[in-house]
């Protein structure tokens, strides 16, 4: 049994928060670089290169990339064999949340009750996703969410006859309502199975592979690669403005689910797709 103390975790989180907000993710980065060197639509380029620009500095700077600086998404997968000292890990999680937005000045976007809206002041709680997994460490990962892409997710429960076409219309019509609103050149995130709740989950767990790695079953990589093309294809373009790249991944991912249905979630994410791993 291997202990780890609560305030260690604390520290960790608050570290990476301001490291996910000020940082973009380099397989993030080489993708819209690669989108502005193929892009021929000049509003589309210009876009591109601000918003390379934009990136940069914050890097240098040490500054939010966006003034939406998310609601944060903890996952945290947790050895088997650890013991957690101190403090409950729920308190310890949302210590490092609140220490972190309060020392890397971002915005505290988070509101206690969804109708009086009253802002917690604090941005927390966080979003927890739980995982007991093998071994002595503890994987987390910090993924802050801004809303203008969250807002355009959806979930849809199709029936099993409506199948792969079913599902891929879906995920299509998701990316074509939500045009220019969550900030494209996009990351596309697909959950497929499971129930409802878990669809749901899926779709925002792919948003936390890198865009430079596909789907290990090599039928929904297949699926990724043509979804993407189909969706740039939709011409939207970076920031709405038109051009070749809607998107800049798509990732799927998928589990069980009952022979009477056929859940399907799309989490959309914007250019400023974020997220910090650490292993403790």
């Amino acid at each position: 049994m291997r202990k780890i103390n609560a305030t260690i975790i604390s520290e960790n989180i608050k570290e990476m928060c301001i490291e996910a907000n000020y940082f973009l993710c380099d397989d993030i980065t080489h993708g819209l670089q690669k989108a502005y060197d193929e892009e021929t639509w000049d509003i589309g380029k210009d876009i591109l290169s601000d918003i390379l620009t934009n990136s940069e500095i914050a890097r240098k700077e040490k500054m939010p990339i966006c003034q939406d600086t998310g609601m944060a998404c903890i996952f945290i997968d947790i050895g088997q064999e650890v013991f957690i000292e101190g403090i409950k890990l729920e308190d310890a999680i949302n210590n490092g949340v609140r220490m972190g937005y309060a020392e890397g000045y971002l915005r505290k976007s988070v509101v206690k009750d969804p109708l009086s809206r009253i802002n917690t002041g604090d941005n927390t709680p966080a979003m927890i996703y739980y995982n007991i997994v093998e071994g002595d460490k503890i994987k987390i990962t910090v993924a802050p969410k801004g809303f203008g892409s969250e807002n355009m997710s959806r979930i849809k429960m199709l029936k099993p006859a409506d199948g792969e076409k079913g599902v891929k219309d879906f995920i299509i019509e998701t990316v074509k309502l939500a045009g220019p609103n969550p900030c494209p050149p996009i990351v596309v995130g697909v959950g497929i199975g499971g129930t409802f709740d878990k669809a749901a989950y899926l779709s925002k767990k792919a948003l936390l592979r890198n865009i430079s790695e596909s789907n290990e079953d090599k039928y929904y990589e297949a699926m990724e690669k043509e979804l993407l093309e189909e969706i740039n294809k939709l011409g939207i373009g970076p920031q709405g403005f038109g051009g070749k790249t809607t998107a800049l991944g798509v990732n799927i991912e998928v589990m069980p689910t009952h022979i009477a249905g056929l859940p399907v979630a799309v989490n959309i994410n914007c250019h400023v797709t974020r997220h910090v791993t650490r292993t403790l």
